[in-house]
């Protein structure tokens, strides 16, 4: 009878301790589980350095839109620096930067492996000649407009304007602005030596203080009347004209990565390319939206209407 209860007494002991170990086990899985479940949750929390170099002209638009990406992820932080076009290029091809911006695409710039890179359209700018505003023109053809910028025509008057000296304003030969109005207003001519100035701010200004000025702009720069922006052919520097391919000076202001964009890279890229970015903060900027656009173009500059 001993022996019985003896017997009883060790399973219950036994019994005890393979609950108690469950219980334990149980709690040990539980713990593991929430902490995978933080981790996954942090995980798909954004973090890391975004390095972005290149154009100038872009350089506000894109520093803007970091500033609202960093706000809504605050473990990341995006550095955006300016340099120009080929600095941008030459610099994500090298892999120092992860994203390069560029006015023009990279098959255009010498000695920049354009095979390597991935192109990222994210807007469009518009640009056309700007005169002072006593010039007394407000429209011009073409190829006077050649004519101008390569010193064959040196007076207003000889386009029905004021009887007054043409001074040229024009950009460094480094500049991407240069190299879309040359390609697309100035068919590829190459201007006639004039005022050179890298900033498109002292270029406005420079246009607005020197009675006879023609420079070039892009169309977020004509926000008051101290320049006068000219029709080209008979159409109007307008957002719409652009967007439907009858304005010519228009060019993607491009984001390239070396190979396809991944991580804090893609995301950002994704975000450029949202209904948040493309129709208010590139407005904001003086950009027109690559979605709106009803035409396209490739690097030789050939366009076509983008098929529904």
């Amino acid at each position: 009878m001993k022996s019985l209860k003896k017997l009883s007494l060790v399973t219950i002991l036994f019994a005890l301790m393979v609950f108690m170990a469950a219980c334990g086990s149980g709690a040990t899985n539980g713990s593991d589980k929430k902490d995978n479940t933080s981790s996954k949750s942090e995980d798909k929390q954004l973090s890391g350095l975004l390095v972005i170099s290149g154009s100038s002209a872009m350089q506000p638009l894109v520093a803007a839109a970091a500033e609202e990406f960093m706000n809504e992820h605050p473990k990341v932080d995006i550095q955006v620096n300016a340099g120009g076009s080929g600095t941008g290029l030459s610099q994500v091809a090298e892999g120092s930067v992860q994203i390069g911006n560029s006015d023009v695409f990279a098959e255009e710039k010498e000695g920049v492996p354009a095979d390597q890179l991935v192109d990222h359209k994210v807007a469009v700018v518009g640009m056309t000649a700007a005169v002072h505003p006593k010039v007394g023109i407000k429209e011009i053809k073409k190829e006077d407009l050649i004519k101008v910028f390569t010193g064959k025509i040196t007076n207003w008057k000889e386009l029905g304007g004021k009887d007054q000296k043409i001074v040229l304003v024009n950009r460094p030969d480094s500049s991407g602005t240069r190299a879309v109005f040359n390609k697309f207003a100035l068919d590829g001519a190459t201007p006639a030596e004039g005022i050179t100035e890298d900033s498109s701010n002292t270029v406005k200004k420079i246009i607005s203080e020197t009675e006879g000025a023609i420079g070039y702009l892009a169309f977020s720069y004509f926000t008051d009347d101290s320049v006068t922006p000219l029709a080209i052919d008979g159409v109007e520097a307008t957002e719409e004209n652009v967007q439907s391919g009858k304005f010519p000076v228009w060019a993607y202001q491009h984001s390239y990565t070396k190979g396809e964009a991944g991580g804090v890279a893609k995301a950002f890229l994704d975000y450029l390319m949202s209904d948040d970015i493309q129709n208010t903060l590139l407005k904001e900027q003086g950009y027109l939206p690559v979605t709106k656009m009803k035409v396209e173009r490739d690097a030789s500059g050939n366009q076509k209407e983008i098929q529904p």
